[in-house]
């Protein structure tokens, strides 16, 4: 009944928005929970980040591979970054909150906190580094795949917030030109999960803001990061992380599988790419959480695969099995880590791909 009644939401907001509206998938536009236990206290939001973006590396002093972390670099990289990503699990929180209780305290706290920081023009300053752009598009997409869920929400709990929410996407908006000037367009030898993930931040933001350039923009990247998958399923540019090859082959899929979710729901098919070149990597990064092997024989040097011990690295995994029928091992291992979150993927990623699953 639940997946009927979400499926005849997304219909009847489909047609009701338009055929040339963006919407979301059916997932960002469940109904709530409704529960008694109301009272949810708003923390305090992190202070508006508006300085230069220009933070170290983690991987300062590596080598080209980029894939041995330097301890010192981190912790600074950290330290710089912190009210970002603080503010990032912060509205990622709030919004876990509200969809477990409909308490509408959870939304007040949300809308503040990013009011805060669209009025002070938080993260439009100039970004000094690489490092400092990946920050920008990260943020955006945990911001703008967040507000989704508010935006377009059959209880419209926005709609007490109205010139809050017109200052809110105009900055989402302002972020989302930002980010592609910044990964749009690079030379393909510079082309990588970094603008898998630009990406995705500026498909989330092109659906808040019914932004058509965007929304091209991020198909643009998607094209091309789909016609770098080669014939059995790798990407080259992922392949000189060495040791980390498998890891980032699985990062950068991340993305790639929501940009396809949203492509699907705005009826454009994106199968077609390269001969269905989402699925070989898809496959190829899957098989690789039981056997690594392949990848070592690329990279000559055995795999690092402690990333596998968090699970929000394998949220993306909900999201495929919306795409293409998975196997019940496959099906087993994801029930065994749910709920699945990833912040920047939109959080809760098992109450998101809920819809329609078996």
């Amino acid at each position: 009944m639940l997946f009927l009644r979400t499926v005849l939401i997304f219909i009847l907001s489909a047609s009701a928005y338009g055929a040339d509206t963006l919407v979301p998938p059916a997932g960002f536009m469940q109904q709530v929970e409704t529960s008694t236990a109301k009272g949810i206290i708003c923390p305090p939001a992190p202070a508006p980040f508006t300085a230069a973006l220009d933070f170290t590396s983690k991987y300062s002093g590596s080598d080209s591979a980029r894939a041995t972390l330097n301890p010192q670099a981190d912790a600074a990289y950290r330290q710089q970054t912190k009210t970002i990503t603080d503010m990032e699990r912060f509205v990622s929180r709030q919004l876990s909150a509200w969809t477990k209780s409909g308490d509408p305290a959870a939304v007040d706290c949300v809308v503040n906190a990013l009011d805060s920081w669209a009025s002070a023009g938080a993260l439009t300053a100039r970004a000094n580094n690489h490092t400092g752009r990946s920050l920008r598009k990260w943020a955006l997409a945990s911001f703008s795949s967040a507000w989704l869920q508010l935006q377009y929400s059959p209880r419209q709990p926005l709609k007490a917030y109205a010139t809050q929410q017109q200052n809110i996407q105009r900055w989402l908006g302002k972020l989302g030109e930002l980010t592609v000037s910044e990964w749009h367009d690079l030379p393909l030898s510079k082309v990588n999960n970094h603008s898998y993930w630009a990406a995705w931040a500026i498909m989330a933001t092109s659906v808040v803001t019914q932004r058509r350039d965007l929304y091209d923009a991020a198909l643009d990247i998607y094209r091309t990061a789909l016609q770098q998958v080669d014939a059995q399923g790798f990407l080259p540019n992922e392949l000189r992380r060495r040791q980390r090859a498998f890891s980032y082959h699985n990062y950068a899929l991340q993305p790639l599988v929501m940009i396809a979710l949203f492509a699907r729901a705005n009826g454009t098919d994106m199968h077609s790419q390269n001969h269905d070149a989402l699925r070989r990597l898809g496959e190829r990064v899957i098989a690789g959480l039981d056997d690594t092997q392949p990848f070592a024989q690329k990279t000559a040097v055995a795999q690092d695969v402690a990333f596998l011990q968090r699970p929000t690295n394998l949220a993306w995994l909900e999201g495929w099995c919306q795409l293409y029928t998975c196997h019940a091992a496959l099906t087993a291992r994801i029930a065994a880590l749910r709920p699945l979150q990833n912040t920047r993927l939109g959080g809760d990623l098992s109450h998101l791909m809920a819809v329609g699953r078996q």
